[in-house]
């Protein structure tokens, strides 16, 4: 009886640390920019298939749910992603995906000349110039990743960063512990004040 309930404890502190950790990450980096016009950029994961894999499905999703209700208008939604496995480029398996499944009719642009997240940033940052408030979706550590990345290579446009809504308490809840663990493997590279919470 008390392995059970220790096992219990133990399960139940690792979905919590996981989901405490994904939220901290999903806050991490952010401007205080405001206004009319913004920017969801969704980032690409390797997609081998001809359709887009669980894993951008997933982002899309992200990056639409990401569009503020009052700014659909103003919004551009910018796919990212290169070719990396040979076949289409992730951004438009991406786009493909919002506007054939998801029905989305709004702004879209494409970025599809990225191998890596450094690259998406670099690539994608013509399009977000004249935006007034700029929102990157993915799984919270790869976000935060585009976010450094973003802020090392143009600090002026990372204060327009706001938060996008790639973070959901209880999504992906039995995987955020895992998500976690690689997270902290892919972010060890930033610095400490690239990991500060914006509240």
């Amino acid at each position: 009886m008390r392995r059970r309930t220790g096992l219990a404890i133990a399960g139940a502190a690792t979905l919590a640390w996981g989901e405490w950790l994904n939220w901290r990450w999903s806050r991490a980096l952010m401007g205080d920019s405001g206004g009319d016009f913004e920017a969801v950029v969704v980032l690409g994961h390797q997609n081998p298939q001809a359709a887009a894999n669980f894993i951008n499905r997933w982002r899309v999703r992200a990056g639409i749910r990401s569009i503020a209700a009052d700014g659909a208008r103003g919004t551009r939604l910018i796919f990212s992603g290169g070719a990396t496995s040979g076949g289409a480029a992730e951004a438009q398996l991406m786009a493909d995906y919002a506007k054939s499944v998801l029905a989305f009719d709004g702004t879209v642009l494409l970025e599809d000349k990225s191998a890596t997240t450094w690259e998406n940033i670099t690539n994608v940052i013509p399009l977000l110039e004249d935006v007034d408030c700029i929102k990157i979706a993915s799984q919270p550590a790869h976000a935060l990743k585009a976010r450094a990345y973003l802020r090392r290579q143009r600090p002026d446009l990372a204060k327009r960063l706001v938060h996008a809504d790639d973070y959901r308490p209880g999504e992906w809840m039995v995987v955020k512990p895992l998500l976690a663990l690689y997270g902290l493997w892919t972010l060890r590279g930033l610095k400490a004040d690239e990991r500060k919470v914006s509240l």
